[in-house]
């Protein structure tokens, strides 16, 4: 059995992130008494009224909610090192309004059914466009999604999308979230419409990126438009490897790549090419973590968790007999149906991997020791 040293590859996983630009952020204070009329309906990913001062979290990047918002039009047209070029991606054609209008999309909490809920409450941007203090998100209703939030940077170069690969285009895949009975329960395409329609700032929105009203296809475009700017390249493995800068990089670090791309097989799955890497093969694998949560064993206690990042043993007969049976997933066979994709689920790509625990498709590893 190949022993590793499991900190010089951990070390080698941490360069594929990149120094992300997060955008369109306020410092946050918390409300001291909220309109909560005003606030339900208010615009954007509003956070006043859902603070409580005692409130605590593990995440380190909540107190640097500031800044301006980044240039994603001049980002989604600037080639970076490590990425493809724009041709190996399905790219549509960029324009700052659908942006500026996915954008806004993207941390609307007014899209879902009570609006409370926004894409960005999943996929937040200053823990890497995931979510670092849940296993798998709550959804509507505190409803539980069974699957980690993956990452959505340089989401445009996948040629298949969900864990279980059931989308391929950006702008389809943006209603699965919207529709879905535990995320956004809109309970139909025409009601969003109907809700966008109907909101003032919209109709002039959507006029001057598309030259129409709202409709199932633009407002899929706008959102891919805004998701397929971010982009995360450049990172100091990508300088190292694509821009021949051979000293950004010590002795540790190298040899973490050379197991990582010989011995220890990662780059097998994880791809690393001549010219870019996305560090994934974009196949569906079963690495035996979906069976092994499938197969239920027995246990007298349950993991529950009680708040972000606090997690409680509680005895599991008391758990089963006020909660609901937790929903088994077995991958791409819910797509398929064939018994063979049974718990195969998309090779997630690396970049960035710094940023987006936990891990696995059930965010079953909180850490990349754990992992490896």
């Amino acid at each position: 059995m190949l022993r590793l040293p499991i900190s010089v590859l951990v070390s080698t996983l941490l360069l594929v992130s990149t120094e992300i630009v997060i955008d369109g952020f306020v410092t946050i204070t918390h409300a001291q008494q909220a309109k909560q009329a005003a606030i339900r309906l208010a615009s954007g990913d509003h956070k006043e009224g859902y603070e409580s001062p005692q409130y605590q979290t593990d995440s380190l990047s909540l107190e640097v909610r500031s800044g301006v918002e980044a240039n994603l039009f001049a980002i989604v047209n600037t080639a970076q090192f490590g990425l493809p070029k724009k041709a190996e991606g399905r790219f549509l054609e960029p324009s700052e309004p659908a942006i500026k209008l996915g954008r806004k999309l993207f941390f609307d909490r007014r899209l879902s059914r009570n609006k409370t809920m926004s894409c960005a409450m999943c996929h937040i941007p200053e823990q890497g466009f995931t979510n670092n203090e849940l296993q798998r998100p709550i959804g509507f209703e505190g409803r539980a999604i069974k699957r980690n939030a993956p990452t959505i940077l340089n989401v445009v170069y996948y040629q298949r999308l969900f864990a279980d690969a059931r989308e391929n285009r950006l702008e389809q895949q943006v209603w699965g979230p919207l529709l879905a009975s535990n995320e956004m329960n809109n309970p139909s395409v025409g009601q969003v419409i109907d809700t966008l329609a109907q909101l003032p700032e919209y109709p002039k929105l959507f006029e001057d990126a598309f030259g129409e009203m709202p409709n199932m296809l633009n407002v899929g475009q706008a959102l891919a438009q805004y998701q397929q700017a971010l982009l995360a390249g450049n990172s100091r493995f990508d300088q190292w490897r694509y821009g021949r800068q051979q000293d950004v990089l010590n002795a540790e670090e190298k040899e973490g790549f050379a197991l990582f791309a010989g011995k220890a097989q990662c780059s097998s799955c994880h791809i690393v090419g001549d010219e870019y890497a996305l560090f994934t093969d974009q196949a569906l694998h079963d690495t035996g973590v979906g069976y092994q949560v499938s197969m239920r064993p027995e246990t007298t206690t349950i993991s529950v968790q009680l708040a972000p990042g606090v997690v409680g043993q509680l005895d599991k007969s008391v758990v089963d007999s006020v909660g609901e049976d937790k929903p088994n997933d077995v991958g791409r066979y819910e797509v398929t149906l064939d018994p063979a994709d049974r718990w195969k689920y998309r090779t997630a790509s690396l970049r960035n991997i710094a940023l987006t625990a936990p891990y696995m498709h059930n965010g079953t590893f909180a850490s990349l020791e754990s992992v490896v």
